[in-house]
């Protein structure tokens, strides 16, 4: 979804986003019932098409639902609001929702709730950072022109409402593992208020999931509560939550352990080798589908040039990361040997040592690659991340000491901090970036998919770095194309042996999610997202 770039409202002070409509109290001063937990401002207005980090994300799978839901703790894609999802050719399919479901206002949820949120999302007009993930829907060449053209429709021609509860989707192109994406947020429905008067429905949004959004002030606190009329089977199991905003996440584990916060689900990495004797066994650190990478400004000329795949590959090997891992995540993460996640298993299409010996630690082979590409851009690369967690300072601090190290110059790689975490989000929105950048990411659905096309097709939704290559994009056409899921997960191996010899981007390690949380809450579990499961945490 989400750029892990996996990313919290002055009292009672109206957001340029979102405007506050009530204070709240700290994480000590919750409601009888209500859970506080870290949190960090969304970089966009809630609107499901168009967040794409993590923060906004969390607040998204409270107060919506959609068509599927994955399961927290295997990652399959299960129905939700979707009763049948039919097709006989994988690329026209017929949509059955299911009756009874209605958003917070009172509003029934129905098969075009969906439509006219998808047609929505997918409008140029409407500027959503989603708008990417309709584009396989027969109509987005003219509702979402991508050569820089005028938009010439509306709708998606490929959407068609046939009753309350039917719509049919038509794709471009054939597309077997189509269902297995809406569970993802950009896929969820939107009430007619949402249409009807978007100013408000962007102030104070309304969904159909089992919490409410009560009130919001930017840099303070979002404050959800239960939604007593919630009609699906997974009912919150506490009264609400408060969404506490951290800038630090070392602030974040202090008000843990003073009492202030129940739930703090991002722990700082030098609080990892205390945080067993503090919380025992109160804390989790469980495998997630999260990938920290480096990525590059291809859009820049000195990134984009020939000998400078060496340059990237060069670097990769100048990066110790079993030290890395080892002394400054106290192996909560794991050296990455591909560009996705183990928890897609190797049926998924998790490939481990893929990357072979362009992510094993060579100091001398590091430098002398670095040397037949030109060398470094500048003669220093700077690695870009945001300040507001003091995770990233120590360990990209650590990363340019190894390849300081492996290149005999201390000054060969700095940290660039840069602000905020939106402030970082918007720098790169703007391709302004002056060299390497923190980019992980978070799947949105747990198929080898996400985590190569959103990322590296040529102008895909989260392709931050612009890097395009046609061989990697037909690859990646085929292998959607293809009905048999086995031949299709081997095309996108293929794919990403692409992204492999080009080195796209720097695979640096794989990301278990973990939490710790107060005596206060109990049945706390991350899913296989790293995002709490919060429904089910009850409140003593």
């Amino acid at each position: 979804m989400r750029g892990a770039t996996h990313a919290k409202w002055a009292a009672c002070a109206a957001a340029a986003a979102l405007a506050a409509t009530a204070c709240g109290g700290g994480g000590g001063g919750s409601a009888p019932g209500v859970l506080s937990s870290s949190w960090g401002d969304p970089q966009n207005p809630l609107e499901p098409a168009n967040t794409n980090e993590v923060q906004g994300g969390k607040v998204l799978d409270m107060i919506f639902r959609g068509l599927k839901r994955y399961d927290a703790r295997t990652g399959a894609a299960q129905n939700m609001l979707a009763d049948r999802i039919e097709t006989s050719d994988s690329q026209n399919f017929t949509i059955t929702i299911k009756g009874g479901w209605k958003f917070s206002n009172g509003e029934p949820v129905t098969a075009k709730s969906f439509v006219d949120a998808w047609n929505y999302g997918a409008g140029l007009e409407h500027n959503q950072k989603n708008a990417y993930f309709f584009g396989y829907i027969d109509g987005y060449d003219k509702v979402h022109p991508e050569d820089g053209g005028t938009q010439t429709a509306d709708t998606l021609s490929g959407l068609a409402v046939k009753n309350d509860r039917t719509f049919t989707v038509r794709l471009r192109q054939k597309f077997s593992t189509f269902p297995d994406t809406l569970g993802y947020a950009a896929f969820a429905p939107l009430p007619q208020a949402f249409f009807d008067d978007h100013a408000a429905w962007v102030k104070k949004p309304v969904g159909n999931g089992p919490y409410l959004i009560d009130s919001y002030t930017k840099g303070s606190k979002m404050s959800l509560r239960k939604w007593a009329g919630y009609p699906g089977d997974d009912k919150a199991r506490n009264e609400g939550v408060d969404l506490q905003v951290y800038t630090d996440n070392n602030t974040a584990y202090t008000d843990l352990m003073a009492g202030n916060l129940d739930l703090a689900d991002d722990i700082p990495a030098a609080q990892l080798k205390n945080v067993k004797s503090d919380l025992g066994g109160r804390y989790i650190n469980t495998p997630a589908g999260i990938i920290q990478t480096l990525a590059f400004p291809f859009y820049d000329s000195k990134w984009n040039q020939s000998g400078s795949d060496k340059v990237r590959k060069g670097l990769s090997m100048a990066i110790d990361r079993d030290r890395i891992t080892g002394t400054i995540f106290q192996k909560t993460r794991t050296p990455a040997g591909d560009w996705t996640s183990p928890v897609l298993g190797k049926d998924g299409g998790f490939q481990d040592g893929l990357c072979g010996d362009f992510c094993t630690y060579d100091p001398q082979r590091a430098k002398k690659m670095i040397d037949e590409g030109g060398g470094l851009p500048g003669g220093q690369v700077k690695i870009s991340y945001n300040a507001d967690s003091g995770s990233h300072r120590v360990w990209v601090d650590a990363v340019c000491n190894s390849i300081n190290n492996a290149l005999g110059n201390d000054k060969a790689c700095v940290g660039n901090p840069v602000g905020t975490f939106a402030d970082f989000r918007n720098q790169i929105g703007r391709h302004k970036m002056p060299g390497p950048f923190r980019a992980g990411w978070q799947m949105d659905y747990p198929l080898i998919q996400n985590f190569l096309q959103p990322l590296y097709y040529t102008n895909a939704s989260s392709n931050d770095g612009k890097w395009s290559d046609k061989d990697f994009d037909k690859l990646v056409d085929r292998a959607n194309a293809e009905t048999d899921r086995a031949k299709a997960v081997q095309l996108f191996q293929q794919a990403e042996g692409v992204v492999r010899d080009n080195m796209a981007a720097i695979p640096l390690w794989y990301q278990n999610g973990s939490a710790g949380y107060s005596d206060r809450v109990s049945d706390v579990a991350l899913n296989q997202f790293s995002v709490p499961v919060y429904n089910e945490i009850k409140v003593s």
